[in-house]
């Protein structure tokens, strides 16, 4: 009682221009608990959250939503896409994923790339997405694919919410052939980056392979300020990553790790987090020739945080990059991940592992009001946000699909949608 009175007093002495809002009669899946808060009321105030509570009280003057008893849950962070750098496949001005020549190698940085008009990131966020992590496709040096970024996918102005978050490389054999024809090129090109990042002054500048700019963005990864992403599928290759992170003392993400059930105790020992795709149990490539649909359950049940990307052939990596994603957290849950964790890995663990987590992923005093309240299980494909906030704003469900929708379909009053009346 005396943290609510704290609460209606605080909001009481600030600005008559700050807006709260309320929702209330919601079930909160807050994801810092492993069951719901029934009959909860999030209270929050200039786009943070300040109280969670059963029954909590609704501050006066607060805008109230009523969730009439549906689930709410934070804003997914989706954990692998390249959503605002790659739209139309067929158009090349709309695709900046990812360079073939040039100077750039690990230096290569998207942030400059993002496009917060992409039709896609509209969908994304009517979908429920509202935060993810932007990764580039490739560089001009294999195997370094350059410096990834956070995006906050507000409605207005610049979705860039930290550039440079994380460095990424991929390894196996459909990138081999870029560094020789081996994977064993690949991570002794790795290893040699890091040794000349760590100290350049020791190499001789005609043997040096690095530039200026790779050296200098290596220099946070060796720091711990930022981790470096292996994506990797093979085990081989993901116990390669495991003594990379050893033998460097530096923080690594898996990205795929369609065999990484198989290293799972040594990942849960080292700590090593896998951003993996739950919907893969069909190999592309003999690289992910171990693929099996319960790679979440085990990974989990092991000790290893993970959280979810749905690449879907590269298509759903900017299309679709909510709806695929609660599609394959639901196809893990039905594959032995606990209801409670396949929410997770949609939510919170994003944002732990790309170290958003101070503001993103769970429903909690001080965290950005970012919510969805759900029309159904969110993790059912056939449900959907009814609601989506951003920042404690509502944020439109108006995208490319929807306008098709009411450009083409018949209406009562016509036979003829309304393009052709």
């Amino acid at each position: 009682m005396k943290r609510v009175l704290a609460v209606l007093a605080m909001l009481a002495a600030l600005p008559a221009q700050a807006e709260t809002v309320a929702i209330v009669n919601a079930r909160a899946w807050t994801m810092t608990a492993a069951t719901p808060i029934e009959n909860a009321t999030i209270v929050a105030l200039d786009g943070k959250i300040v109280s969670v509570a059963a029954a909590g009280a609704v501050p006066a003057g607060a805008r109230v939503i009523d969730a009439a008893g549906r689930i709410v849950t934070p804003g997914l962070v989706n954990a692998a896409t390249q959503l605002g750098l790659s739209e139309v496949s067929g158009a090349r001005e709309t695709n900046d994923q990812s360079v073939a020549s040039g100077a750039l190698g690990a230096a290569f940085d998207i942030q400059y790339a993002l496009n917060a008009n992409s039709t896609l990131v509209a969908q994304a966020r009517a979908d429920g997405v509202t935060e993810a992590m932007v990764f580039p496709g490739g560089s001009a040096s294999a195997p370094f694919q350059g410096r990834g970024a956070l995006v906050h996918l507000k409605p207005d102005g610049d979705i860039l919410d930290r550039a440079q978050a994380a460095l990424f490389v991929r390894v196996g054999s459909g990138t081999s052939d870029k560094a020789g024809g081996s994977r064993a090129a690949q991570w002794q090109l790795i290893r040699n980056a890091l040794d000349e990042a760590r100290a350049p002054q020791g190499i001789d500048p005609r043997e040096r392979l690095l530039g200026r700019l790779d050296r200098a963005s290596l220099a946070p990864v060796l720091d711990r300020r930022i981790p470096l992403v292996i994506a990797a599928e093979r085990e081989s290759d993901i116990r390669q990553a495991i003594a990379l992170a050893g033998d460097y003392g530096i923080r690594v993400v898996i990205l795929g790790g369609a065999e990484a059930w198989r290293a799972r105790a040594d990942l849960a020992a080292k700590r090593i987090p896998v951003v993996l795709d739950p919907m893969l149990n069909l190999p592309y490539s003999f690289d992910q020739i171990g693929a099996r649909l319960d790679n979440a359950a085990l990974l989990s049940d092991a000790g290893v945080k993970i959280a979810f990307t749905v690449p879907g052939a590269g298509i759903h990596l900017s299309y679709n990059a909510g709806s695929a994603l609660r599609e394959g957290a639901g196809i893990a849950a039905a594959n032995g991940l606990p209801y409670a964790a396949a929410l997770r890995a949609i939510t919170r663990s994003g944002a732990e592992i790309w170290g958003a987590d101070d503001r993103q992923g769970s429903i909690a005093p001080d965290k950005a009001a970012d919510l969805v309240i759900w029309d159904g299980d969110p993790l059912e494909p056939s449900s959907g946000p009814a609601v989506v906030l951003i920042g404690g704003r509502e944020a439109t469900d108006t995208s490319r699909q929807s306008a098709l929708r009411d450009r083409y379909r018949p209406g009562t009053e016509s036979p003829l949608p309304p393009a052709y009346r």
